[in-house]
């Protein structure tokens, strides 16, 4: 390796030391193809921000599982949380936990680590045993599921909150080798999933288990239980956090790892270690590995993480999202429930389109029985993805994700949402020649696309239009379809489906790339935008100063009511008034009911516009800056001012835009 920590390109030599394991543990073959990238990292920002944040298997991949099992899992209850909820008097585990075992103070969470019998005599402990051992624990057979699901990565979560190692860790003496089952889980996963040929990851979530999981814990006098409930002091804590972080990379050299919350919390010197050591480990492996985060790292090296939700409109570069199959809890509980096979699989189109990564987690109860209702929900969409994947795997995100009146996203614990026949979501194949369009329902006997509007997009090199059919690889040819101002217009094989499915995806086929998108009204165009509500126009009011605020008006062809949107080329535009040429601004301010504004452009996120089509020639409005959307406030009155408020279903936060 280079001493240097900026080769100019990455030099991957497969050494003794590349391929050292710790002692025990499992060893892997290396990977062809990696993608170019430094041959050697130091633990700085300047260096680490120089790995290849999501390489081409993980933008590949769109779909993976992991799951929340362990520990946490026996009682069953509450949810992943248990651990800490049951020392915080009056909370529902803690009156739970006193009713079926005893008090916290004589019947503590290593109880059900290392064995107890509750009040009723029954002895519980996190133990499951092999399938092969009579047990129910079979993860050949969990693996089998996840490949069935349509997962291209899949792993465990390694160690939760709650400082139960899951692995044979040297560093932490609870783990699952010393305790419990006596079994490296990790490995198991790890042989069996990779023995499916899927990528294999792990997620450590040990940040947060010394920085205020077990903050109602009272203090240790065991040095051993001390290390269990987090009470080593910082220094000892950190190191820790980092060893554990490096016998996980070395015995089981995964994909990707995945971390939760408070990394912020982790000293900034361990978090650039870590870091560092990954990436060189990769290196030495020949392999692309991904390093996610919520808080302390960046997407220069790094993919950003959405819990359980994703952006509403595209966003770069590369991200991911962690959602669950259940609403209520990420582990097992008596009673859990689930979300639709149809919300679920709608969210991973949707978030597909918009350029990311669905990271599924699933909850086996602690025997190592993954529950029925769970396993139905994983082969449903693995059917939807064996049969219409194409329009999933391997693509890109489009110029724009896609339109209908469902608006899907919007940050963090945003949700899974099912769409409807009207949701229709972009995805586009690598060399730029294939645009799917995937309908979230059937709607009938023709399928408008309003975004492929005759003023927006030239679809004179259209070569083949094509329904991808009931059997993967086989297509029903659409006749040539219509274009006009109001969409695209493909007719479909009658007005009942003729297969049944979850969504329904067109195969759009071009003889070069595929055209260029224009705005609405066409990227040159004067246009006029209207408000859904009133019918009254956006309006500069004319040759008035800088920071004045926007109007409603009824049009009258002036060119104070005419505006030209011009693509940004990264999803956003800038929208232009005829008269006076100042660009429609935000002015920064977040608050709903905040005046539309006017300024001469300059180019801030503030004068950019997300345009979310909602159908029919409708769109949000959304500003860049804010992520506030131009409304018409419901006033009719001409002359009324025009106003930004967070995106809603409310006509009034709904434009549409014509040429004039």
């Amino acid at each position: 390796m280079s001493s240097s920590p900026f080769p100019l390109s990455r030099r991957r030599l497969l050494t003794a030391a590349g391929a050292a394991t710790a002692a025990g543990l499992l060893r892997f073959a290396p990977e062809a193809g990696a993608t170019d990238g430094p041959g050697s990292y130091t633990a700085s920002w300047s260096s680490v921000d120089q790995h290849p944040p999501a390489p081409a298997w993980f933008q590949d991949a769109k779909f993976g599982i992991y799951y929340h099992w362990g520990a946490f899992s026996v009682p069953a209850f509450g949810n992943e949380w248990y651990p800490r909820n049951m020392y915080i008097g009056g909370s529902a585990e803690n009156q739970h936990h006193i009713a079926t075992y005893g008090d916290p103070s004589a019947w503590p969470y290593n109880n059900f680590i290392d064995g107890a019998r509750d009040k009723a005599g029954n002895f519980v402990q996190f133990a499951p045993k092999l399938a092969s051992q009579g047990g129910s624990f079979d993860p050949n057979a969990w693996a089998q599921l996840f490949k069935a699901a349509g997962a291209r990565f899949a792993g465990p979560v390694a160690e939760h909150h709650d400082g139960f190692s899951m692995w044979n860790s040297q560093a932490n003496p609870w783990n699952s080798v010393k305790h419990g089952p006596k079994l490296d889980l990790v490995a198991q996963h790890a042989q069996a999933i990779r023995g499916q040929g899927l990528k294999f990851m792990a997620s450590l979530h040990h940040a947060y288990h010394f920085n205020g999981y077990y903050d109602h814990v009272p203090s240790q006098s065991d040095p051993t239980l001390r290390i269990l409930y987090g009470q080593q002091g910082s220094a000892a804590e950190n190191q820790l956090w980092y060893d554990k972080l490096a016998e996980v990379v070395n015995g089981y050299q995964p994909d990707l790892i995945w971390q939760d919350f408070d990394l912020g919390l982790v000293q900034e010197s361990t978090r650039l270690q870590f870091l560092a050591y990954y990436y060189n480990q990769a290196v030495a492996w020949n392999k692309d590995v991904v390093a996610t985060y919520k808080d302390g790292f960046d997407n220069k090296g790094e993919v950003f993480d959405f819990e359980r939700g994703g952006p509403s409109d595209l966003l770069a570069p590369y991200w991911l999202t962690d959602d669950s199959i259940s609403s209520s809890s990420w582990c097992y509980t008596v009673g859990i429930g689930y979300y639709t096979t149809q919300a679920l699989l709608h969210a991973l189109i949707d978030r597909t389109s918009k350029g990311g990564t669905m990271l599924l987690n699933i909850a086996p109860m602690a025997d190592g029985t993954i529950p029925s209702g769970q396993q139905s929900i994983l082969r449903a969409m693995g059917d939807w993805l064996g049969r219409f994947g194409e329009a999933v795997y391997g693509t890109r995100s489009w110029t724009t994700y896609g339109e209908g009146p469902t608006a899907m996203g919007g940050g963090s614990f945003s949700g899974p949402k099912a769409g409807t026949a009207q949701d229709i979501r972009f995805t586009r194949s690598q060399d730029n020649k294939v645009l799917y369009a995937t309908a979230l329902g059937w709607q009938g006997g023709t399928l408008t696309i309003t975004t492929l509007n005759s003023n927006r997009i030239n679809l004179s090199t259209l070569t083949s239009a094509q329904l991808l059919n009931n059997a993967t690889g086989s297509y029903l040819n659409l006749p040539a379809p219509t274009q006009d101002a109001s969409g695209l217009h493909l007719t479909m094989p009658g007005s009942s489906a003729p297969f049944t499915a979850l969504a329904y995806t067109v195969k759009l086929t071009f003889s070069g790339q595929i055209p260029a998108l224009g705005a609405p009204g066409g990227s040159t165009t004067w246009v006029r935008i209207a408000n859904v509500t009133s019918g009254l126009v956006l309006d500069s009011g004319g040759s008035v100063a800088s920071g004045s605020n926007l109007k409603q008006w009824n049009y009258d062809g002036s060119t104070n009511l005419q505006w030209q949107l011009i693509d940004l080329g990264n999803g956003y535009y800038r929208i232009m008034n005829r008269t006076n040429g100042m660009a429609v601004d935000s002015w920064g301010n977040t608050a709903n009911g905040a005046p539309a504004r006017q300024s001469a452009w300059n180019g801030g996120n503030n004068q950019q516009w997300a345009l979310r089509s909602a159908g029919s020639n409708r769109y949000q409005i959304v500003n860049r800056g804010t992520g506030t959307a131009l409304d018409g406030s419901g006033s009719t009155t001409a002359g009324s001012t025009a106003v930004l408020w967070a995106p809603n279903s409310n006509t009034n936060n709904e434009w549409t835009i014509t040429g004039v």
